[in-house]
């Protein structure tokens, strides 16, 4: 039995990944296709689905403002070029979705941004915040501070690691291919077109290829790497040739792409994770804060009667009772001496406990596995 596509317009939150060779063309920006792409995004909106956009562009849009050469670039000019980008690019979206009354923002990040789990904390509670406001967040790696060590290097890639990040259901990579083949279309006239992917075996991997455009970085070889880390999280993703005007509408009336299909959903699988962490330390609960976890509450400093072991903020804790039964486990909210401050205390008292303003929960429902 043949596996089922998902369907775009069902989805509830969509990271949408623009290649660079998409938004600019020979004579800059593609104003129409950003238009047509930005009324597919604010319709997707209007059925109630939160979006991201990963958008290449910015050196492409930089290098032809500042009239660099064509051919590759140093590492300082493709930072200069992206400075210069960055701005135009953001400024193009926001132009373009503010007609339909939808805000954006725009975020930069690095490979260290989502490796440093500090970091990833910090961006993932920024992203929720701003999916939670109505923003469409513009998303685009950091070019102007990132080094080689540092760097995704490709879009891709970034756009996969996003979509974990914030619990998207669905990742879509708009590119200059309609999806995955058994060979190189462009030279085998036997490739075969593969519809869709539910498991990623050596054998699928072997099929990825080189970059074929002069202005993007990724090829099928990144995409692949970025569907493993998507269906690993719980994202089911999707390969979309992006050039056609409104690629959202035409990849939801059944335009030709890849699907790859994940085994489990973004909660799922997040809980999954968390469930595996080494224990940091351990947290004892009062029977009311048992009592509220057992209904699907989150763990509020109140209920907290002990605090053990050394952790940082965002690292796994086990979950005890009174009596050293184990409730569960989660990612704490705080580090290890600011929840001893405030076990105990009302989330009203936080502020005024630690000198800043904290978040009301010490373990949100969302990080915890019972």
């Amino acid at each position: 039995m043949a596996a089922l596509t998902p369907d775009l317009g069902q989805a509830r939150r969509l990271v949408v990944k623009v290649g660079s060779a998409l938004l600019v063309g020979e004579d800059g920006l593609r104003g129409e296709w950003l238009q047509a792409l930005c009324d597919d995004i604010a319709e997707a909106r209007q059925r109630g689905t939160a979006v991201v956009l990963v958008s290449s562009g910015a050196i492409a849009l930089g290098r032809k403002v500042l009239g660099l050469p064509a051919g590759a670039l140093s590492l300082e000019q493709s930072q200069a070029a992206a400075a210069v980008g960055q701005i135009r690019l953001a400024r193009a979206y926001e132009e373009a979705l503010a007609p339909h009354g939808v805000k954006t923002a725009q975020l930069l990040l690095t490979l260290d941004d989502t490796m440093d789990r500090r970091r990833y904390l910090n961006s993932r509670a920024t992203m929720q915040t701003l999916l939670g406001l109505g923003v469409v967040p513009i998303v685009n790696e950091n070019d102007t501070v990132a080094t080689d060590e540092i760097r995704y290097g490709d879009n891709d890639r970034l756009a996969a690691q996003i979509a974990v990040t914030c619990g998207a259901d669905q990742l879509l990579l708009l590119s200059d291919v309609d999806g995955l083949y058994t060979a190189n279309p462009k030279t085998d006239p036997t490739a075969v077109h593969l519809p869709v992917v539910e498991q990623l075996t050596p054998e699928i991997e072997a099929m990825g290829g080189d970059p074929v455009s002069g202005l993007s970085k990724g090829g099928m070889k990144t995409k692949l790497m970025a569907a493993r880390t998507a269906v690993a999280g719980g994202c089911a993703m999707a390969i979309a040739e992006g050039f056609v005007l409104n690629p959202l509408a035409a990849v939801a009336a059944g335009a030709q792409v890849t699907w790859f299909l994940p085994d489990t959903d973004p909660q799922a699988a997040r809980k999954r994770w968390i469930a595996a962490m080494k224990p940091k330390g351990e947290i004892r609960i009062d029977e009311g804060a048992a009592r509220a976890l057992s209904l699907g509450k989150s763990l509020l400093p109140a209920g907290v009667r002990q605090v053990e072991g050394e952790f940082g903020r965002g690292e796994p804790v086990v979950i005890l009772d009174l009596n050293g039964n184990r409730l569960g486990c989660g990612l704490t909210r705080y580090a290890s001496g600011e929840a001893r401050e405030i076990a105990g205390h009302r989330s009203d008292e936080i502020t005024e406990i630690l000198g800043y303003p904290g978040r009301a929960a010490l373990i949100h429902r969302d990080d915890m596995v019972m």
